[in-house]
């Protein structure tokens, strides 16, 4: 097994609690899905989000779905102008015995633009 970090991120439609959750739960549960991961073999997670997201933490939702004794951290992203707004990124920590090249990155909804070489 090596240690392998997975990136994605997700653009949620507004700055509720509601929609924050949704968002986080869907990203994360695709992550895990794609890479065959279960919370367990989750070593850490960095949960971001841009400046207008502040209803709640994102780490919250991430605690409904199983990563309760997962450490979780959450961070502001730069608040950089013409940025895509309302985006939750996370960087993932994990154990994999997935090549790096073989890790799925998971990009979704408006947040695809960040990334298209790697969005779903």
């Amino acid at each position: 097994m090596s240690v392998r970090a997975i990136r994605g991120a997700i653009q949620v439609e507004s700055n509720t609690v509601a929609s924050i959750h949704a968002g986080v739960k869907e990203l994360l549960t695709a992550i895990c899905e794609n890479n065959a991961l279960t919370p367990l073999e989750v070593i850490s997670v960095i949960l971001t989000s841009t400046p207008d997201l502040t209803a709640d933490f994102p780490a919250a939702a991430a605690r409904e779905i199983g990563f309760g004794a997962v450490p979780l951290l959450c961070a502001a992203e730069i608040d950089v102008p013409g940025a895509l707004a309302r985006v939750i990124r996370v960087m993932v920590h994990c154990e994999s015995d997935k090549n790096a090249d073989q890790i799925s990155h998971i990009y979704l909804k408006g947040a695809v633009a960040l990334r298209k070489d790697l969005a779903q």
